[in-house]
C-alpha cells in the first residue's frame, strides 16, 4: 500500500505531527527522511527493507553514502541527506562529552568503545581534548583490512596542533575481539609518545578496542592503567 493510500492517521508525517515522533517506527522515520519510495513500495516499505538489509537500524547508520546508494530506489540525493542525519545523531551524542572530563578509559570507551566493536575492519581514531579533558574532536586516521594498520605521527599530531589540542588519546579495535596489544603496538605507541613530548602535547593514553571474554578479561586495554605510559 502507498502512503496516500493510508488513512491520514496512519501516514509516518502526519502521526509524527498529531502524536509525536516517538510513536514512529524505525521504518517510519526513515519514511519521513526519504519522501517517496520507489515503483510499487511505499516510503514505508523501502525503510523496512533498508533495516533489514543492513541487519539493523544501527549498522545503516555507519553505512556509506555508497553502501546506501546500493538500494534500489536510494538515489545520491537521499543518500546523502540519510548520511547527514545519521552523523548528526552521531555528533548529537557525542556532546554531552564535551561538557565534562574525558579522564578514564571507561569513559572513552563510552565515547567511542561500542561502535569500534562491530568493526570488521582495524579502524585508529585519536580524541583530541582540551585543558579541562573535555571533547574537542574525534578524528579517524586509518581504517585498513583485517589487522594491518597503519598510524601516522605526523598525520595526528598536524591535527591536534591545528585545533590548538592539549591531549591526545590514541583508540584503535583489535577485529579478532583479542585487545591485548602486539609488539606493532607496544612500538607505535613508543613512537607517538616520543613525537607528542617533541612539541608538548600531552599522550594521555592508548586504548585498544576488544570484545570481552568468556575468561571475564575486559572490552579494553588500556597502555596507562597498565604502567606502559
Amino acid at each position: 500500500m502507498l502512503i496516500k493510500e493510508l488513512p491520514e492517521n496512519e501516514r509516518p508525517r502526519e502521526k509524527l505531527i498529531e502524536k509525536g515522533a516517538a510513536v514512529l517506527s524505525d521504518a517510519e522515520i526513515l519514511a519521513v527522511f526519504l519522501g517517496t519510495g520507489r515503483k510499487g513500495m511505499s516510503s514505508v516499505d523501502l525503510g523496512r527493507e533498508m533495516i533489514q538489509h543492513f541487519g539493523s537500524l544501527r549498522n545503516l547508520s555507519r553505512a556509506s553514502v555508497t553502501e546506501i546508494r546500493r538500494i534500489g530506489g536510494i538515489g545520491p540525493a537521499k543518500a546523502a541527506q540519510l548520511a547527514a542525519v545519521f552523523e548528526f545523531g552521531k555528533r548529537l551524542a557525542e556532546e554531552p562529552f564535551s561538557e565534562q572530563a574525558i579522564d578514564s578509559p571507561e569513559k572513552v570507551f563510552s565515547l567511542v568503545g561500542h561502535d569500534m566493536q562491530r568493526l570488521t575492519q582495524e579502524a585508529v581514531k585519536a580524541v583530541l581534548l582540551n585543558r579541562k579533558k573535555r571533547l574537542m574532536k574525534i578524528e579517524e586516521f586509518f581504517r585498513g583490512t583485517g589487522d594491518q594498520c597503519l598510524i601516522s605521527p605526523t598525520e595526528i599530531l598536524r591535527s591536534a596542533i591545528s585545533l590548538a589540542a592539549h591531549s591526545i588519546i590514541l583508540v584503535h579495535n583489535h577485529p579478532s575481539g583479542d585487545p591485548s596489544p602486539s609488539h606493532a603496538d607496544m612500538k607505535v605507541t613508543r613512537k607517538i609518545r616520543k613525537a607528542c613530548e617533541a612539541v608538548e602535547i600531552e599522550f594521555t593514553d592508548h586504548i585498544i578496542i576488544g570484545i570481552p571474554a568468556e575468561n571475564g578479561s575486559g572490552p579494553y586495554y588500556s597502555f596507562r592503567e597498565s604502567g606502559l605510559l
